[in-house]
């Protein structure tokens, strides 16, 4: 099959999708006010609280939401054929993923911007507070470690990939400055250098590969572990201004113009998909996913669909620094499914390699030599991208050759495939910092507010040493299993995760919108896709305790099972108090809840001041 029918099919729902169904959750369902005072002008302190511009904003969050999700999951989930992938994020992300990251959005813009748990407590009660709050942590910190996984397999005894990588992080504190206190009108001229210097990076990357200075940046797997939660532990420290949102601003102009560059190179080059559409895996047994199709493909692929996690942005950071109401719907619901186009470009990318190519690059030699498989380019692919590519299981790097392999065929580009292959892992990398810097800031937020209803001082986001001590916890935590566990057992068990925080938000969503809409009937939107989820998810979480944590015997295994069972009893406790909020909502039994006072209308002459700002 032509790639660029798939990629038409996808770019087809995805538009209308946004034009027809977001305007109408927007308008009817959400009813969208512009006239009311947002969070970020009536807490605003500078630091957590900041009016961003829009299209920073949609930077900020849709970099923070599109981390190794969108790209590693389509990639290993091809392991199926491309055909069960590609079903589940086109429609996936307009029906469901879209949905729940617009309406959590708004919901915690309605309530001054307060986090997911303490929107249940407010619209479930308190059980449903405490539950989503211990949930929260525990799916934040496997999150966490299953999308730092990607980076680390990547970056792996890679001077250039390492170099380019770090490189940014300079890059974005420059970029941060400038904008905030060096010239703050110019943010154009700000994004223009902080683009160039990001691909002055690659090309550098490649100097320090070839000279002395290369060993200066040739880590282990355990080293990088550590590096990156040290990472997370600064970013959630420093001010949202200074590293996490010029970050997320630069990174996603890369992976858009990345993502925007590969389609043309598809519409170029015209590469089939030589995955089939479905394969012999699909009842089990395969070398890379565990399990049959149903239900591990929509575990899998989890970001580039429906994913938990971005119900964390849409009530963390997000909601703190949105200047208008009216921007929740370019914001929640184009983020999303643009994230679905991500993943779409993702599939692909992996579906023109040949199968044998694809499985000798995920698979250990010892697993694939038992597959009966041949390979066609790797030798080739190898020479080109100037690495060794085999048995480098985790799917980044057969991201990267699938991306490299579709401009290396564009005429006359074939000769920089080293260069296309750094890029790609540079950018791959590009997605999951952003995630791991807005995650990690994220259960900080959500840590403060469980510790400070016991210690009240800790709240106070003020106060340094609670911010250092609950950074510093998540990072531990999420660092531990980064630097225990292996793709195989991380992977599985962060897609269970990000999915049972789907549910969670979908049941809060749901249980929101019958307080809010005018119409009832209005909750199908998020009731739907939670009865959809809470079924996929709770049958692969059963199959990953039973069918492969228990048959590992090791201590990361029984960490796994602890987590993964704590996990689907406290969604299994906060799905049967939506239930009974539902009832009691629709039986008129349930208290009407008032919104946060942060969303009153806004005076006329700030409104003026706010209009001529933008």
């Amino acid at each position: 099959m032509n790639s660029v029918y798939l990629l038409l099919a996808g770019l087809g729902v995805f538009a209308i999708g946004y034009r027809y169904y977001s305007a109408f959750i927007a308008a009817k369902v959400l009813s969208l006010d512009e006239t009311r005072k947002t969070p970020a002008y009536a807490k605003n302190d500078g630091k957590d609280f900041v009016p961003t511009n829009r299209f920073v904003l949609f930077g900020h969050h849709f970099a923070a939401i599109a981390g190794a999700g969108p790209l590693i999951g389509p990639v290993l989930a091809a392991q199926f054929g491309f055909l069960p992938g590609a079903v589940w994020i086109i429609f996936g992300a307009v029906i469901a993923g879209a949905v729940h990251d617009i309406v959590i959005l708004f919901a915690s813009v309605r309530n001054g911007g307060e986090a997911l748990h303490n929107i249940a407590r407010r619209y479930m009660g308190r059980l449903s507070g405490i539950t989503t709050a211990l949930a929260t942590l525990f799916i934040i910190i496997t999150a966490l470690a299953g999308l730092a996984i990607a980076v680390v397999n990547s970056m792996n005894e890679s001077s250039w990939g390492t170099f380019t990588i770090g490189f940014t992080i300079p890059v974005a504190l420059l970029v941060g400055w400038y904008m905030k206190s060096l010239r703050p009108d110019k943010i154009a001229e700000a994004s223009v250098i902080g683009v160039v210097l990001v691909l002055a990076g690659v090309i550098f990357g490649r100097i320090i590969q070839q000279s002395s200075f290369s060993s200066w940046f040739m880590f282990s797997r355990h080293q990088l572990s550590i590096m990156l939660a040290v990472y997370g532990f600064t970013a959630s420290v420093l001010p949202v201004w200074l590293l996490l949102a010029p970050r997320d601003y630069l990174s996603t102009y890369m992976k858009l113009g990345t993502i925007a560059l590969l389609a043309l190179g598809i519409f170029i080059a015209h590469p089939y998909l030589q995955m089939p559409a479905l394969t012999k895996f699909i009842h089990g047994g395969g070398p890379i996913i565990p399990g049959k199709v149903w239900p591990y493909v929509f575990i899998t692929i989890a970001c580039g669909a429906i994913s938990g996690f971005h119900a964390l942005i849409s009530s963390g950071t997000t909601p703190k620094m949105l200047k208008n109401e009216k921007d929740i719907r370019f914001i929640g619901y184009g983020a999303m499914v643009t994230e679905g186009f991500v993943a779409l470009m993702a599939l692909i990318a992996a579906s023109v390699l040949p199968p044998g190519d694809y499985f000798a690059i995920n698979t250990a030699p010892a697993v694939f030599a038992k597959l009966g498989m041949s390979t066609i380019h790797m030798n080739e692919l190898s020479r080109l991208v100037g690495e060794n590519i085999t048995g480098r299981p985790g799917g980044a790097v057969s991201l990267a050759v699938g991306m490299a392999y579709i401009f290396g065929n564009i005429p006359g580009l074939k000769t920089l495939m080293s260069y296309w292959y750094h890029f790609a892992i540079m950018f791959e990398a590009l997605f999951i910092l952003t995630t791991i810097d807005a995650g990690t800031r994220v259960g900080r937020y959500i840590l403060q507010e469980s510790v400070g209803s016991i210690i009240p001082k800790v709240k106070e986001i003020s106060w340094w040493p609670g911010v250092i001590i609950t950074s510093a916890v998540i990072s531990v935590s999420w660092g531990y299993l980064l630097y225990f566990g292996s793709i195989s057992t991380i992977w599985p068990m962060f897609g269970v995760a990000n999915q049972l925080l789907a549910v969670i938000a979908l049941t809060i969503g749901t249980t929101f919108i019958l307080h809010h809409a005018p119409k009832k009937v209005y909750s199908l939107i998020t009731f739907l896709p939670f009865v959809f989820m809470f079924v996929v998810t709770f049958t692969a979480g059963l199959e990953n305790i039973f069918d492969i944590y228990i048959k590992q015997h090791t201590t990361t295994a029984q960490v796994n099972i602890v987590l993964t069972a704590s996990m689907l009893v406290l969604v299994l406790l906060i799905a049967l108090d939506g239930i009974r909020n539902w009832f009691n909502i629709l039986t008129g039994r349930a208290k009407p809840v008032s919104e946060d006072q942060a969303s009153e209308p806004i005076p006329d002459d700030v409104r003026r001041s706010i209009d001529n700002l933008e």
